[in-house]
């Protein structure tokens, strides 16, 4: 099966959507349901917030995540729990082997922090949440602490964190299958100073169905 063919994974489709480079994208996946989020090129980061779609105090924790799996990287198998300790999505398949969830967001502040002060004005994944995070009424103190799907972050023997080349190959994809209505909000990164986009930031393609019959 062809890496972009989905019509072996759903039995019905509900949403099947490209999201163009540097750009935000939001939706439920109902309970049940399951997300694949496809890199459509290769080594692009998507940045990801995760909601309860019913309560929107409730939402993604990392701190609750690596504690309960025991490891610093998200993959398959990974249950994504909310700060209320429940478990919000889980991933069910994957073929890049592992995604970020320390390094955080990019955002103007850290632009300018990491490199330089000409960068502060280029977009972020920061800014695309909050323009994205707005149409649900929720604003700054909504946005946690993210998973970055695709993003390769090796951390040394010191603990310092690094920003390495991607992993995931052209057509690479994880999905996540919903344990509650979740409100998924994503920000195609449009970082360009580091290499967690291969400086070329690309679409990605986002699909939500019913999981086909095994």
């Amino acid at each position: 099966m062809s890496e972009h063919d989905v019509s072996k994974v759903f039995s019905k489709i509900t949403l099947d959507q490209v999201v163009a480079a540097r750009t935000p994208w939001s939706g439920v996946v109902r309970k049940g349901q399951v997300l694949r989020i496809i890199d459509l090129e290769s080594q692009q980061a998507v940045d990801a917030l995760f909601y309860n779609a019913h309560a929107y105090h409730e939402r993604y924790s990392a701190q609750d995540t690596l504690v309960n799996q025991g490891s610093a990287y998200i993959g398959k198998g990974t249950c994504l729990y909310s700060n209320q300790g429940n478990v919000l999505m889980t991933v069910v398949d994957d073929t890049c082997g592992r995604h970020d969830t320390l390094a955080g967001a990019c955002s103007c502040e850290s632009n300018t922090v990491r490199f330089g002060h000409e960068t502060k004005y280029m977009h972020a994944c920061r800014e695309n949440f909050l323009l994205e995070v707005g149409k649900y009424g929720m604003g700054k103190r909504d946005i946690v602490n993210n998973v970055n799907f695709f993003m390769n972050v090796p951390i040394l023997q010191n603990g310092e964190l690094v920003i390495d080349d991607g992993l995931s190959d052209p057509g690479g994809y994880v999905d996540l299958r919903a344990e509650m209505d979740t409100l998924v909000v994503i920000s195609n990164c449009p970082q360009v100073n580091n290499p967690c986009n291969g400086f070329v930031p690309t679409p990605i393609r986002v699909v939500i169905g019913d999981p086909a019959s095994i």
